[in-house]
C-alpha cells in the first residue's frame, strides 16, 4: 500500500463491493446463489441482496433467468481489458512474445505476480496439435509455476516467505513443499531461469525467466513444453529463445 494510504480506514460498503466482484470471478464464470455468496463472505444475505442488484443494474453482476443465481458480468470484462490494453510494459513485450511463439513453436505466456498468484495477461498458442490450455486472466500459485519461481528467485528468502501463502496445496503429485520450493530457488538463481517440472500441470515442462526492468520484479515470461515432444535440443532451443526474448523486452521496456 502506497505511504499516503497507510492507516486510512476500508470503506465498509466498497470493501464488501470489491469481495463480492473478487469472489464471483474466482469462480470462472461458475454462478452461485445468494446463499451460497453469503456463506463464503460471511456475511447476512439481507445486507449483500441490495448490493447484488445494485451491480447487476449496472452490469458487473449477472443473473440467471429465474433471478437466483449470480456470476460475474461483462462490465468486469471491460475493465480488464482496458488494464491491459494500457498496461505499457505488455505492450512493449507483445511483439517478442509473437516473435519468441514462433521461434520456438510452443506455448509461451507474459504473466505479473499479484499477492501469492500468477496472473496470465497474454498467451501465444502453440501450433501443435497437442498443447497446454491456458487463457489470460488464469490465476495459479506462484509456487508451482515457471513464470512465479522465476519471479520468486529476484527476492531474499526472507521475502519470499512473505509472499507465500500459510498453505500450500499440492496441484500435483510432483507440487513441492515449502522446503523444497526453498532449495529449488536457490537452483533458479544459479541457472538464471525457473523450471516447472509437471508440479502444475501433469505431463507439462515449463521454463520461465523474469523481467528485470524494475524493482521489485513482477512480470516474467514462460514456454510450456508436453513432455511428450519433450528432448534436449527443444529444451536447448527454449532457454535460448527465452533469453534472447527477455533481453529484447527489458531493452524495450526501458
Amino acid at each position: 500500500m502506497p505511504e499516503q494510504q497507510r492507516g486510512v480506514r476500508d470503506v465498509k460498503s466498497a470493501g464488501r463491493t470489491v469481495e463480492v466482484l473478487e469472489v464471483l470471478g474466482s469462480l470462472d464464470g461458475q454462478p452461485i446463489s445468494l446463499r451460497g455468496l453469503a456463506e463464503r463472505m460471511d456475511v447476512p444475505r439481507s445486507s449483500l441482496y441490495a448490493l447484488l442488484q445494485t451491480l447487476v443494474n449496472r452490469g458487473w453482476v449477472r443473473t440467471d433467468a429465474t433471478g437466483s443465481l449470480y456470476s460475474i458480468g461483462v462490465r468486469a470484462l471491460l475493465v480488464g481489458t482496458s488494464y491491459i490494453d494500457g498496461d505499457a510494459r505488455l505492450s512493449a513485450a507483445k511483439p517478442y512474445l509473437d516473435a519468441l511463439g514462433d521461434k520456438v513453436g510452443e506455448t509461451v505466456h507474459f504473466a505479473r505476480l499479484d499477492g501469492p498468484d500468477i496472473v496470465y495477461l497474454a498467451t501465444r498458442e502453440s501450433r501443435q496439435h497437442l498443447r497446454p490450455f491456458s487463457r489470460v486472466g488464469r490465476r495459479l500459485p506462484a509456487y508451482v509455476t515457471s513464470l512465479g519461481k522465476a519471479i520468486l528467485a529476484e527476492y531474499a528468502e526472507a521475502d519470499v516467505e512473505k509472499l507465500l501463502p500459510s498453505e500450500m496445496p499440492a496441484l500435483t503429485s510432483h507440487t513441492l513443499d515449502r522446503a523444497g520450493l526453498l532449495g529449488d530457488l536457490v537452483g533458479v538463481r544459479e541457472r538464471g531461469y525457473a523450471i516447472d517440472n509437471e508440479e502444475g500441470t501433469v505431463g507439462l515442462r515449463c521454463f520461465g525467466m523474469a523481467l528485470r526492468y524494475e524493482q521489485p520484479v513482477s512480470d516474467a515470461i514462460s514456454c510450456s513444453v508436453p513432455l511428450a515432444r519433450l528432448t534436449p535440443e527443444i529444451e536447448d532451443l527454449v532457454v535460448a529463445a527465452l533469453a534472447e526474448a527477455r533481453a529484447g523486452i527489458e531493452r524495450a521496456v526501458r
